[in-house]
C-alpha cells in the first residue's frame, strides 16, 4: 500500500500520513512531484525486462511524449543480489539530479523521501505508482535491508542521474517509514 508521511525536518513533528492515492498526488504536485497510481500488468515470474517494457509500451510513449524523455529500462533488485548492500548504499544519501527521476513500481517497493522546505516527504511507493522527482530536489531513495523491486526507469541523458551529494545526515536522522 502506498503511504506519504510529512513530517517536520527540524522537530519530526508529523503533518500528514495518508495512504490515499488523490492525497499523496495533491501533497506532491505543488512540489512539482508527478505521483499516480497505473494498473498494473500480470505477467509471468520472472519476466524479462524486455517483457515488462512492453507491457507497459502505451503508457510509457504517452509519458515519455508529455515529459520529452527518450528511453526508458526496467530495473530488478532481489535479497538474492550480491550487490544489494552496494546499490542501496548509493542513493541512502540525500543527493540530487540534473534530470527528473522518473520511477515506476512493476513489482516490489521503496522509498522516495525528499526534503523540500524545511519537510521530509517520504513516499512509500508500492506496485502500481509512478513518482517524478524534479531535477535539483534534494532526496534520497531507500528500498530496504531486503530490496525487491521491478521498476521501470524513464529517462532523457542517464548522465542527469548522477547523484551529488549534499552531505546532510537528513537520511540517518529520518529513515524510511513502510506502512
Amino acid at each position: 500500500m502506498s503511504l506519504l508521511t510529512v513530517r517536520d525536518a527540524d522537530t519530526a513533528a508529523e503533518h500528514l500520513r495518508t495512504t490515499d492515492p488523490l492525497e499523496i498526488s495533491a501533497a506532491l504536485a505543488p512540489l512539482g512531484i508527478r505521483f499516480e497510481r497505473w494498473d498494473v500488468t500480470p505477467l509471468p515470474a520472472g519476466a524479462s525486462a524486455d517483457a515488462v517494457l512492453e507491457a507497459y509500451r502505451p503508457r510509457l510513449d504517452t509519458l515519455m511524449g508529455e515529459t520529452g524523455a527518450g528511453t526508458a529500462d526496467v530495473i530488478k533488485l532481489d535479497p538474492s543480489h550480491p550487490q544489494k548492500d552496494a546499490m542501496r548504499q548509493k542513493f541512502l544519501s540525500e543527493h540530487t539530479h540534473t534530470e527528473d527521476e522518473v520511477r515506476f513500481f512493476h513489482a516490489g517497493s521503496g522509498n522516495f523521501v525528499l526534503h523540500v522546505d524545511g519537510r521530509i516527504y517520504d513516499a512509500h511507493c508500492t506496485a502500481g505508482d509512478l513518482i517524478s522527482v524534479p531535477a535539483h530536489v534534494t532526496h534520497w531513495f531507500d528500498a530496504g535491508a531486503a530490496p525487491d523491486f521491478t521498476v521501470l526507469r524513464i529517462f532523457t541523458d542517464m548522465t542527469g542521474w548522477t547523484p551529488h551529494y549534499t552531505g546532510s545526515d537528513l537520511a540517518e536522522r529520518f529513515p524510511a517509514i513502510v506502512a
